[in-house]
């Protein structure tokens, strides 16, 4: 495993809370991408959303802390306690299905592992004891 990093999840509020994250932290955004900056829409957001950012980070020393805006078409509702994810990043492909299979297995897969615009292989599930994990093996996606 590369490394596990948090991603939280913000109810449309994510710029302003990284913004003083990275006041408080003394550092910087390192990256910041809107809804509507993602070309041809792939995830169908409304045009209401489309400002919301879809991924901000900032640098933690050797790791980031990275963040959302929920979609409410997206998911289930957004509330304190479900708002964030451990996201793992796998050395390869194989690892990341054989972390995704041991992780989801007896708890509940929320999107199956599957390739996407960013990444290789890219899953959210719920472990049996109610953890929440993001795998992401960026591969050659980003290329």
């Amino acid at each position: 495993m590369k490394r596990a990093e948090p991603y939280l999840y913000f109810n449309g509020n994510a710029e302003e809370a990284f913004n003083f994250y990275k006041t408080i932290l003394n550092t910087e955004i390192t990256e910041t991408l809107r809804f509507g900056e993602i070309e041809g829409n792939p995830m169908g957001i409304s045009e209401t959303d489309l400002n919301k950012i879809a991924h901000i980070c900032i640098s933690l020393g050797d790791t980031t802390l990275m963040g959302t805006d929920h979609i409410a078409s997206m998911g289930p509702p957004l509330t304190i306690g479900n708002n964030f994810y451990i996201t793992l990043i796998p050395e390869n492909g194989e690892e990341a299905v054989k972390v995704f299979e041991g992780l989801s297995e007896g708890g509940k897969v929320e999107i199956p592992l599957k390739k996407e615009f960013w990444a290789e292989k890219y899953g959210l599930c719920i472990d049996k004891f109610g953890v929440q994990w993001m795998i992401n093996y960026e591969g050659n996606a980003a290329s």
